[in-house]
């Protein structure tokens, strides 16, 4: 095996020089540095990163703990986290726990073993337990993503009141009335903050809101084809439905046409987040945009410039959702 010793040798200088070229602790003339890497690449020679953790004491790694990682909301999500890391020569460990309590404990060990820099946590229903784990964590530096406000971390997300509002006030726009709420569970925060925004804007529009509109399910594909299947046979009058994202209204794209209803026509949808696909299916889903990309981004980048620079991580960030409008919606007024 190649040590550090036949990387001195072959570059003719000393141990010391090669680790302060591999561990950036120290300036090194540029031609001696050029020496020194030419060596390391004819050797192969592979530092050992559990060594230069323990001397420097920084793995650069951050650790993540995620619902689902195939949720393709989280997806874009963790698309920004890693690419933060890689642009800023970081490692990323990712966890998935599916919102199982054992899982958010045996992960976060793991994670703290591995002696992570810094973690990202974006789960849909973390108990009070948990929180109290990442709370007693007091040195780990800490975003939590899509989540109400913490007062042990960083908490990241949009303005989803100011987004329910976006969605609603649309809906009201375009003429209708008989507005649907297809939410999440009632423990979700996101889910409350887009449902307090949807009754902010009937209310400021004196629209009465009928409660039996609003069913609650889970924020996926088949929990937005239950709650809409739910919807279309309880026989009340709707003449669109705000689903909570856009999963779910994917979900109520299938209940409404297995019942022969035309989206955009019989019966409006306008989704939330913006995913990708939301552009692809047919017609083109109308939704509110939550900068999921950039939040990851976002993400990283506050951890990193934390890490490097000692900046101080704000309590709460705030990114502002905005409207897309494609072709799920109708206007009545036409």
């Amino acid at each position: 095996m190649i040590s550090i010793k036949d990387v001195a040798r072959a570059a003719g200088v000393s141990p010391s020089t090669v680790s302060h070229v591999i561990n950036k602790t120290r300036f090194v003339a540029p031609e001696t540095k050029v020496k020194v890497e030419k060596a390391i690449d004819e050797l192969g020679y592979q530092p050992s990163s559990l060594a230069r953790a323990l001397k420097i004491k920084s793995t650069r790694t951050i650790g993540m703990l995620v619902t689902s990682s195939t949720n393709p909301f989280f997806a874009e999500v963790l698309r920004g986290v890693e690419e933060g890391c890689y642009h800023n020569d970081y490692s990323l460990i990712l966890c998935n726990s599916g919102d199982q309590h054992e899982r958010h404990i045996s992960y976060l060990k793991a994670l703290i073993q591995k002696r992570i820099d810094a973690l990202i946590v974006m789960t849909t229903l973390a108990d009070e337990i948990f929180y109290e784990k990442l709370a007693a964590l007091d040195s780990l530096p800490k975003v939590v993503l899509d989540s109400e406000q913490t007062g042990f971390a960083c908490t990241i997300g949009d303005d989803s009141v100011h987004g329910g509002e976006l969605a609603t006030e649309f809906l009201l726009k375009r003429g209708f009335k008989q507005i649907a709420c297809l939410t999440g569970p009632a423990g979700h925060p996101r889910s409350r903050d887009r449902l307090r925004g949807f009754h902010r804007a009937m209310n400021e529009a004196k629209v009465e809101v009928n409660s039996s509109l609003i069913i609650e399910s889970e924020l996926t594909a088949p929990g937005g084809y239950e709650a809409m299947s739910k919807l279309l046979q309880s026989g009340q009058q709707v003449e669109a439905v705000f689903a909570f994202n856009d999963m779910m209204a994917i979900g109520a794209y299938k209940a409404a046409q297995e019942r022969g209803l035309a989206i955009g026509k019989h019966i409006s949808i306008i989704g939330y987040d913006n995913l990708e696909l939301s552009k692809y299916i047919t017609p083109t889903l109308t939704t509110v945009n939550q900068p999921s990309y950039e939040l990851g981004l976002k993400a990283a980048g506050l951890l990193i410039d934390h890490l490097e620079n000692k900046s101080e991580l704000p309590k709460v960030i705030e990114m502002e959702p905005s409207l897309i409008v494609r072709q799920s919606v109708a206007d009545k007024f036409e």
